[in-house]
């Protein structure tokens, strides 16, 4: 950063007084610039036969690998609508029943990416200029080696690794309840 948003004048990186960190402040009207993390956000869409979407990135950076749809928050939206407008952006799913699935902190990256696990409520999508292949995969299935993001693997590694302990403990119950 080089000058100051609210009046235009050169901007010293510095710590302000009774601050902690660096910040860029406006060496006219002592503005403090302050520079916070970006957010990612976006779904896991699981398909009425338990396949999840993932879409073939048609842009860089990772282009021609695999990810969920997801992409930089706008100001003015929640994550919740950011992620659906995100999944429809990327794949032309209609999104329903968002629950929070994963939240993954990259310090080194100033961003923190959120996903939600949601309902497609039929087997619609599409590619877009975004996506140049929007494909429904199972878990054995997954191109793992072409995934573009490591929290996108991390994040699909969780929601298979919660289902099953989920069913594990669906089955457990169902098990001891016929025991009775």
């Amino acid at each position: 950063m080089n000058y100051c948003s609210e009046c235009g004048h050169t901007v010293t990186l510095k710590i302000p007084e009774d601050d902690h960190r660096p910040r860029y402040v406006c060496d006219r009207c002592n503005t403090i610039h302050y520079q916070n993390p970006r957010l990612i956000t976006g779904t896991l869409p699981v398909a009425p036969d338990g396949r999840v979407l993932l879409c073939k990135r048609n842009i860089e950076p990772r282009k021609n690998y695999w990810t969920l749809p997801a992409g930089f928050m706008e100001n003015g939206e929640s994550t919740i609508e950011g992620a659906l407008r995100e999944t429809y952006e990327e794949s032309r799913v209609k999104a329903i029943n968002p629950t929070l699935l994963s939240v993954i902190s990259l310090p080194s990256w100033d961003q923190v990416h959120v996903f939600y696990l949601v309902d497609m409520p039929d087997f619609q999508f599409a590619t877009t200029p975004e996506s140049c292949e929007v494909a429904l995969f199972t878990q054995e299935d997954i191109p793992w080696s072409d995934i573009a993001f490591k929290t996108v693997g991390r994040t699909l590694r969780h929601y298979f690794a919660s289902s099953r302990d989920a069913l594990t403990v669906l089955n457990d119950h169902i098990h001891l309840t016929t025991m009775e």
